[in-house]
């Protein structure tokens, strides 16, 4: 009796073994491959999968996207400048067979391609693309790698490069650059607004030239503008109009002193012969 009890705790421990081996449970995320005796057969999941002991086996796929960090990668861009850059890549897993009958391990491939694809786009381009640029190049990383890693059932669904780093001196030169930029602007901004006082300038001499009467406003209104100043010292301009007369005495005046003061003198006629 007892060794009939013993053997039926043998044979229910072996039972649960089994069972063990043979049940498995996926979530909505994970996808089983099975493999019978070595051949792939199917992909299962989710829910409850039975295996066969000893016999199945099945490798488990996580189906949600995965976030690679790129490594700091040295890379000489095409106007020879060196740099250091890094990324990171999102991508996901649409075929999982592929994932794993046709590459041993696709996340270190996956970084290696990203690596080396990294570096080949980046030395393709000049520096001031790298900075200004950075959506153009991250749409080229995220064709070529997505391109290479579609045979591994790998969707790549975006390359951002997150990172740029240059040497000390050439920031210095970039901000020297930067900072010539901004004081051209500011003198060609200085300028064109000289050119259009100029011109608005050039507009009200001609309207003043038509119409006199405006420069008479424009003298009430100077007038008005200076004794609301506060200073002690008032400077009165005086229209010229008020001047002008004694101007023109002041010249003949002195055009007649130059003469002598004299009145000319008649000139007399011969007398007619006897």
């Amino acid at each position: 009796m007892a060794a009939a009890l013993g053997v039926l705790i043998i044979i229910a421990f072996f039972v649960v073994i089994a069972l063990g081996t043979s049940v498995r449970v996926l979530r909505e995320y994970e996808r089983g491959v099975i493999f019978r005796l070595g051949r792939l057969i199917a992909t299962k999941g989710p829910g409850l999968i039975l295996l066969i002991p000893l016999i199945d086996r099945m490798v488990k796929v996580d189906l949600r996207t995965v976030t690679l960090n790129i490594p700091p990668q040295d890379v000489i861009t095409k106007d020879n400048v060196p740099a250091r850059v890094n990324a990171v890549a999102y991508f996901r897993i649409v075929e999982p067979k592929a994932a794993i009958v046709q590459i041993e391990n696709f996340m270190v491939a996956t970084s290696q391609i990203a690596q080396t694809t990294l570096r080949a786009v980046l030395g393709q381009h000049v520096l001031d693309e790298l900075l200004s640029e950075r959506d153009k190049i991250n749409a080229i990383l995220q064709t070529i790698i997505d391109e290479a890693t579609t045979p591994w059932g790998i969707k790549v669904a975006r390359v951002e490069v997150k990172d740029l780093e240059i040497p000390s001196g050439m920031q210095q030169a970039m901000a020297r650059q930067a900072e010539a930029e901004r004081e051209r602007r500011a003198k060609i901004i200085n300028a064109e607004g000289e050119f259009q006082a100029s011109e608005r300038l050039k507009d009200a001499a001609l309207v003043i030239e038509k119409h006199p009467i405006a420069l008479q406003l424009r003298y009430l209104q100077t007038l008005l503008e200076i004794g609301g100043a506060s200073s002690s010292t008032i400077i009165f301009p005086a229209p010229i109009d008020l001047i002008r007369p004694f101007l023109e005495h002041t010249d003949r005046t002195r055009s007649n002193g130059e003469d002598g003061g004299q009145p000319p003198r008649p000139t007399q006629s011969p007398a007619p012969p006897s």
